[in-house]
């Protein structure tokens, strides 16, 4: 491309290729200044979402952060007290920096309307870093290194995207005694509202939310279990569960939030989408999924079927089926899904297929911290609960009792850690199947079948960890051929707490 060509698509420049200047408002800037230096009551109305950096001309940042330096001393931030920190030799046009003060204060207009300035000049700020964004993806386009592939600088275009739409909102700081009141009402109300009553999202599965409180936001939820346990059918079934539940309530500005359920991501990195798919229809129509793949169906059961497909098209429940992918193209889908459809749960399938950015010489116990760590971060950002599933050690196999403990966890510091909630699958029917004793005439066997009887269609969810709540241990119905957790029949079945 020659030199012309180049500065047409710059661009810094315009359609007819001329510089083009950044957006600024220089006499909005000092219209604020000018009314926190009559007033500083000016600067608390603006402090805590307008930064030095958002101001355009760099006088005026300057003047800005030592005012707020002085404010937040208690002390009075005029033109008299500003002056000693700031440049005296400095010019602006024909006056120095006393004079420009001076004239600043002169011209003030009233403080009531310092908030507007204030997020004009903020507004202005984001502009301009939209800008620098772009400027940044052509220009690194343009001269890409050989080891950054375009796909490593959409992800981290991506974020840096999500991150400013995050951070352009005007909230934070203190808030009164009363607002804070009014909040806890609003979310007490909302939870009354909500099914079950529940703080969290409901899993669908009512004795697991008595304990649990539903899945609550930014948490990281652990669910592990050696192959076999059903981990993955229990994160499928509680998934389907959400998104099926869904209730969309649209609020006065347009965006629209779950009343009940949520919107479900879920990243299949073991199994593909139409095996998840499969699995989910055998649990709504009680089809046995290994019926389904085989065909070996009746004309009912295949009426069934195409009646439960057409009820889960509606169903807000997305499949990412990428083998392993990596912990930051995980976060840039799961931002970009929240961004174009909402999202409310993602579930991981399982932490142990993902990869790390894999930096020279790390071993995979780094790896799975970084994993880990970055899932607790994307938990929070997105303000989701995030359900990961995760192999355990094979130390289990090895001891007389099967029943899982945290120091089974594959690579265990960090997932442990991380971890707000930590939830074992467990099922003993499993173990005691393969002790069968193969002569059924054997003294053993009668003894064997009672046990077997007894443990047959149950599942153990052991809650290891909580921050929030107990722990303890959930008694499930599970029902091997539709691969369906579910409550027991006999409440005084359920479930027994520790302490």
């Amino acid at each position: 491309m020659n030199d012309a060509a180049r500065k047409l698509t710059d661009p810094a420049r315009g359609a007819e290729g001329f510089q083009r200047e950044a957006p600024n408002n220089i006499e909005a800037e000092q219209a604020l200044l000018g009314a926190m230096l009559v007033n500083n009551d000016a600067f608390y109305r603006v402090s805590d979402f307008l930064k030095p950096v958002h101001f355009y001309e760099p006088l005026h940042r300057k003047i800005f952060e030592v005012a707020g330096d002085i404010i937040r001393m208690g002390k009075i931030a005029n033109t008299i007290t500003l002056k000693t920190f700031l440049p005296a030799d400095q010019k602006v046009g024909e006056l120095t920096v006393a004079q420009y003060l001076a004239r600043l204060a002169a011209q003030a207009v009233t403080i009531i309307n310092a908030e507007d300035f204030g997020r004009a000049i903020y507004d202005l700020a984001l502009r301009r870093a939209l800008i620098t964004i772009g400027e940044d993806m052509v220009n690194i386009a343009y001269d890409a290194p050989l080891d950054m592939p375009p796909q490593t600088q959409i992800e981290d275009t991506e974020r840096r995207l999500f991150e400013l739409a995050e951070t352009g909102r005007y909230d934070g700081g203190f808030q009164s005694f009363n607002d804070a009141v009014a909040l806890a009402i609003d979310m007490a109300g909302a939870a009354f509202e909500r099914d079950g009553h529940l703080s969290g999202i409901s899993t669908g599965i009512q004795s697991l939310d008595n304990k649990m409180g539903g899945l609550q936001r930014s948490d990281l939820i652990i669910l592990a279990g050696r192959p076999g346990m059903g981990k993955t059918s229990l994160a499928t079934n509680i998934a389907y569960n959400i998104a099926a539940s869904y209730d969309p309530e649209y609020l006065p500005d347009g965006s629209v939030k779950a009343k009940n359920g949520g919107v479900v991501g879920f990243y299949s990195l073991e199994m593909s989408s139409e095996q998840l798919a499969t699995r989910i229809i055998s649990e709504q129509t009680e089809v046995s999924s290994s019926k389904i793949r085989r065909g070996d169906i009746t004309e009912a059961d295949f009426e069934k079927l195409v009646a439960c497909s057409q009820m889960m098209q509606k169903v807000p429940l997305y499949i990412d089926q990428t083998g392993g992918i990596s912990i930051a193209q995980l976060a840039a889908r799961a931002r970009r899904l929240k961004r174009q459809r909402g999202l409310d749960v993602l579930v991981v399938d399982y932490v142990q297929l993902m990869t790390g950015s894999k930096k020279a010489g790390e071993n995979r116990v780094q790896e799975v911290t970084e994993i880990t760590t970055g899932l607790k971060a994307l938990g929070k950002e997105l303000n989701v609960p995030i359900i990961a599933l995760s192999q355990l050690s094979r130390q289990v196999e090895s001891r007389d009792d099967k029943r899982p403990q945290l120091s089974d966890l594959r690579e265990s510091g960090s997932i442990e850690q991380d971890a707000d909630v930590v939830l074992f699958v467990f099922r003993e029917e499993y173990y005691v199947k393969n002790q069968e004793p193969r002569d059924p005439d054997d003294p053993k066997y009668a003894e064997w079948e009672a046990t077997f009887d007894k443990v047959k269609g149950t599942a153990d969810v052991i809650i290891a960890k909580q921050r929030h709540g107990p722990t303890g241990t959930v008694k499930l119905a599970f029902q091997a051929e539709f691969t369906r957790f579910a409550d027991l029949a006999d409440p005084s079945f359920i479930q027994y707490e520790e302490h």
